[in-house]
């Protein structure tokens, strides 16, 4: 870390103050946000990019402004904020996942889970000892972080110059997830080393009970579902307004996701369904995109009835008067005791505003902003890990079904298990006994089936890959995207293969720079066009394959007939 400046700042309009850093003497460069004032918390000497971290991007959301819309932040401009404190949105972990992680390391390692006790949530209210928030955690988390070359900052405010901008929306199940990732690796990948092209922003959402509470009691009182969403929202309106200070250009913005993350960028796609006007960017990187198809309105209105419940208030306006500590450690206990394996208990809802449909109804109804280019991805065993590996029978993935979706219908249950998944198992169906039918069912439902949603919204004309390095898990290409270079390595959540790393590096960042993804001594990317195709990222080679997601079975999920 440079040394700190002795900085006097003018007051007055928002600008940009740069000095070049290169050794131990060189001070670090400040940005004048017009309502704070911050001076870039670290240098990297190998990347030759400037950390900026924990930029306020929202007025703290507690007390009134707690379950409430996302507020400008208020100016303080008393000191230079050097982004020393570290911040997250609270975290929460529901108990099968790590049984979950335990199935598929014994799985990985060739030790059989067959025998794993049937997993029963023992319901919140009956847990008190829960583990207390992390140092970092706190309601007042929305923050953001961003990465900046020194070439690229040293031309911010330039006339006609601004660079590319990549921003990352994280994973983690809606309630679990934050902005720290190290981007060193992808920026590396943008141009030569000490030469990168793109500036990295990473944003934090609120999360669980905190950010995605719903219902009609919630909504009757003043309650804003989706509100993890608009946090999302606000920061990218955040990025289309202050970028600049950075270097960065407002029209070259493309976000990018895993998981959660993904999900959250089909919903931005698909905001207000289209009514709106354009999204705050121009290109989306989602990768394995889900979520939990939520229309229930019962379902909404019990999971709300439990948080207060669990927090002894009878309405909102109690939530508000709470303790951040109170709040926290029901959302703890919520998520962590309550759903049943394979289940967040938050999600996205449709709310007939931010998301008036499910995004793949909004996307067969050409109602999403279509001027957005896209890049999505999926992995090859997007399900093992919300698959309990006793979902052995008919009847047990029956019963899978209906505890992962709120209300599923009998109808569509059986449909499900009669027709679009029979127990036929001699391979034709992409599935050999019953468990990998059920992580089957899971993995199309929940996220594979949104990748063709898109590609299909878009008249084909997206780029679309599967990650295919084994065991190619949900949530294990993460690390192939922020790859720093390092050893590779053969643990199963770890990088295997470096090719495959680089390639997916230099696919996103080119896509980023020039709307068209490109990997040096790759095969070209061809566009996913009516033939479905998707370049497939696996150890023995990266080639062009179907889209095994073109088929009945997607097209009748997309139909949202589950809920």
């Amino acid at each position: 870390m440079k040394g700190l400046l002795s900085f006097a700042v003018a007051l007055g309009a928002a600008s940009a103050q740069y000095s070049t850093g290169g050794n131990g003497s060189t001070p670090l460069p400040v940005v004048d946000l017009g309502y704070e004032i911050y001076r870039a918390t670290g240098y990297n000497d190998s990347g030759r990019f400037y950390n900026f971290s924990n930029i306020r991007y929202a007025a703290p959301p507690i007390g009134n402004l707690r379950l409430a819309l996302p507020e400008a932040p208020a100016t303080n401009r008393s000191s230079v904020n050097d982004g020393s404190v570290g911040r997250i949105c609270p975290q929460a972990t529901p108990a099968w996942s790590a049984l979950s992680t335990q199935v598929l390391t014994n799985s990985f390692i060739g030790i059989s889970s067959a025998n794993t006790p049937i997993y029963t949530p023992s319901g919140a209210n009956s847990i008190s000892n829960v583990t207390g928030p992390g140092p970092l955690e706190t309601e007042d988390c929305l923050f953001l972080d961003v990465f900046v070359p020194e070439k690229i900052l040293a031309r911010a405010n330039s006339s006609g110059y601004g660079a590319p901008v990549l921003v990352w929306i994280y994973g983690g199940g809606y309630v679990g997830g934050s902005k720290y990732n190290n981007p060193a690796g992808l920026l590396a990948e943008s141009g030569k080393i000490g030469d990168a092209e793109v500036v990295y922003v990473s944003i934090n959402y609120r999360l669980g009970a905190l950010g995605l509470t719903s219902g009609p009691s919630f909504n009757a009182e003043g309650g804003v579902s989706n509100l993890a969403l608009y946090d999302q929202r606000f920061a990218l309106e955040w990025v289309q307004k202050n970028i600049h200070l950075f270097g960065g250009d407002k029209d070259r913005v493309t976000v990018f996701g895993e998981s959660a993350g993904g999900g959250s960028i089909m919903h931005q796609i698909t905001a207000y369904g289209g009514s709106k006007g354009p999204a705050p960017f121009q290109q989306a990187v989602p990768q394995s995109p889900g979520w939990t198809p939520t229309q229930s309105s019962s379902y909404q209105e019990d999971i709300y009835q439990k948080f207060l419940t669990l927090t002894n208030s009878s309405s909102l306006a109690d939530l508000r008067e709470l303790s951040t500590e109170a709040v926290i450690r029901a959302n703890t206990q919520q998520i962590a005791y309550d759903p049943p394996w394979g289940s967040y208990v938050y999600s996205p809802v449709v709310d007939g505003l931010f998301v008036p449909l499910l995004p793949g109804q909004l996307l067969a109804q050409g109602r999403f902003d279509k001027n957005v280019r896209v890049m999505v991805g999926h992995n090859t065993n997007e399900g093992p890990y919300f698959t309990p590996p006793y979902a052995n029978s008919t009847e047990r993935i029956a019963s899978l079904l209906k505890s992962t979706i709120p209300n599923i219908p009998q109808s569509s249950v059986d449909y499900l298990t009669d027709t679009l998944y029979p127990a036929v198992f001699d391979g034709s169906q992409g599935y050999t006994n019953n468990y990998t039918r059920a992580s089957k069912i899971v993995s199309e439902g929940f996220f594979t089936c949104n990748t063709n949603y898109l590609s299909t919204g878009f008249q084909n004309k997206t780029f679309s890959y599967l990650f295919a390095v084994p065991p190619a898990y949900h949530g294990f290409d993460v690390a192939y995207t922020f790859f720093d270079g390092g050893a590779t390595s053969r643990l199963p959540t770890g990088v295997a293969n470096r090719t495959v790393a680089v390639a997916l590096q230099e696919f996103i960042t080119s896509f980023a720079k020039t709307g068209v993804p490109e990997a040096e001594g790759i095969k070209k990317f061809q566009m996913y066009g009516p033939d479905a195709k998707v370049l497939e990222l696996k150890v023995t080679g990266i080639e062009e394959v179907h889209d095994s997601n073109a088929s009945k079975r997607c097209n009748w999920w997309q139909k949202g007939l589950v809920s």
